[in-house]
């Protein structure tokens, strides 16, 4: 019970919550604890968001594909993590990626109803929600407004990031060269000409149709 209260209060949504007012929710709210194996589906994409899920041990792998398919990006995070807040309302309230646990993962989450009925009567928790869902947009917001580039080097990471939840980590884009280059307007040869010099670089490890990026921040 320690460790379970002590970890939920990790959560960026629970911060700031006295020991008292927490004591409070946990009695009230009815929460479903689950073991995940590695390999195993938690959440798929264009499911109902229907609750809060939070990650609270292990690690997850993020999977979004876009709409025509021809490109997957794979993202890694580790606990603690609230998967998709912004899923809960809004005019699509449809998860959009897939979640699979990469290790053996442990989650807990909370209906909508009790969000709803209980949690946003505390003023610390809307606080904290309100904060987090505002926070993402204005960081996709001001990633779209960043000075655009002429060299191809500069379109590719600028690509990889906006397509990325956070700046940060290990992603890996499963990727024809083909289709990359439809993305970014330009030639088969040119992409991989400059992949490979950032491959050259460190920044990027290059194998059949998978661009693997070791830590996102350094192409920053």
């Amino acid at each position: 019970m320690e460790t379970m209260f002590d970890t939920l209060l990790q959560l960026p949504l629970f911060q700031g919550l006295c020991h008292e007012d927490f004591t409070s929710i946990l009695d009230k709210v009815k929460l479903h604890f689950i073991k995940h194996k590695a390999g195993e589906t938690i959440i798929k994409s264009g499911n109902p968001c229907t609750q809060l899920c939070f990650l609270l041990k292990g690690e997850l792998s993020i999977v979004t594909n876009a709409k025509d398919n021809i490109y997957t990006v794979i993202e890694k995070t580790e606990a603690p993590y609230l998967i998709e807040p912004q899923s809960l309302f809004g005019m699509n309230t449809n998860y959009a990626s897939s979640y699979v646990a990469h290790t053996e993962v442990h989650t807990v989450c909370i209906s909508k109803a009790f969000v709803l009925s209980d949690l946003f009567k505390y003023d610390i928790f809307r606080l904290n929600y309100m904060n987090i869902v505002s926070n993402r947009a204005q960081n996709l917001y001001s990633r779209l407004w960043d000075e655009p580039t002429l060299d191809l080097k500069g379109k590719i990471i600028r690509f990889f990031l906006l397509h990325c939840e956070k700046p940060q980590g290990e992603k890996v884009f499963k990727v024809k060269m083909d289709d990359l280059a439809r993305c970014l307007d330009d030639t088969r040869l040119n992409i991989s000409k400059t992949l490979n010099e950032l491959q050259d670089s460190g920044l990027i490890e290059l194998h059949r149709k998978e661009i693997l990026i070791p830590d996102a921040q350094k192409l920053l």
